[in-house]
């Protein structure tokens, strides 16, 4: 047997000539001898940094570009103006949050005005209107802890008394994030402090619908809905019992669950009178 290997996954990489790729980052090893600390020494030589390549940059830029220059996206223009904001907002922030990492992150301003003229584009499209006139209807600035924002800012009224809603782009900053995050090694706890009730039932040993402290068995349904009544037949007690508690579950002996399969009335005298014949044997 010939064992073959992935040359991407195995291909080993000299850190400071070429870049490693692991899960969309560029991996390096920084050196340069400029950079130095307020003491004179060289503050970067063999950290390993963390880069957006540019490749994924240009791929990600292409959904939204025509023929070489941003387009509007005509598949979008029946949805309303708060959720073309919307969505435009959501795929740009989730691409920068994944690379916040990056010690390059600027990069991403090129998909971000793209994106941008995707977006005004689009609405332009939408409402008959210049790229001009989107901005002078949506232009707006809004406060953030990082101090004011400006960007678009569409608002839907609701009624009864209830906050509009509000769609943005813009205020996602590209600077790069130095927060330090302490790592916990710690085994993560499999077991909960107190049972979940399920357990709790199946360790009692008891049948929840003839009462008998035996060997017990789960009677599963998929929905609750499936309890319903039919428009002829009677819902059965093991149906009641479970539709009354909103369980999906019920907890029973092995001749209950045989009966429930069975289609077999199961009702609880008639479990207590067997109950009497296996006492009396």
């Amino acid at each position: 047997m010939k064992l073959e290997l992935s040359e991407p996954k195995t291909l080993i990489t000299h850190g400071r000539t070429q870049a490693a790729r692991f899960l969309g980052y560029e991996i390096v090893v920084l050196h340069d001898d400029a950079k130095r600390d307020r003491n004179g020494h060289r503050s970067i030589n063999g950290q390993i940094g963390l880069k957006v390549p540019m490749d994924v940059v240009r791929g990600k830029c292409k959904p939204y570009m025509r023929r070489g220059k941003p387009a509007a996206l005509l598949e979008r223009v029946h949805d309303s103006d708060s959720r073309i904001v919307t969505r435009f907002q959501a795929e740009f922030r989730g691409i920068a949050e994944y690379y916040q990492l990056a010690y390059n992150r600027h990069r991403l301003g090129l998909l971000r005005w793209i994106t941008e003229r995707s977006l005004t584009k689009t609405l332009g499209h939408k409402n008959k209107i210049s790229v001009n006139k989107v901005w002078n209807r949506y232009r707006a600035t809004w406060q953030t802890p990082a101090g004011p924002r400006r960007g678009l800012q569409v608002k839907v009224d609701r009624d009864k008394g209830k906050k509009p809603l509000v769609a943005r782009w813009g205020g996602v900053s590209l600077a790069r994030r130095t927060t330090r995050v302490t790592l916990k090694d710690e085994l993560p706890a499999v077991w909960r402090k107190r049972p979940a009730e399920l357990i709790d039932r199946l360790m009692s040993g008891r049948c929840e619908l003839c009462k008998a402290q035996t060997e017990v068995e789960v009677h599963h349904i998929r929905r609750l809905s499936d309890l319903r009544p039919g428009s002829q037949a009677e819902q059965p007690d093991w149906a009641k019992q479970m539709a009354s508690r909103r369980r999906k579950t019920l907890i029973v002996c092995p001749d209950c669950h045989s009966g429930i399969h069975s289609g077999l009335s199961v009702r609880q005298d008639s479990m207590e009178s067997t109950l009497e014949s296996r006492v009396r044997l």
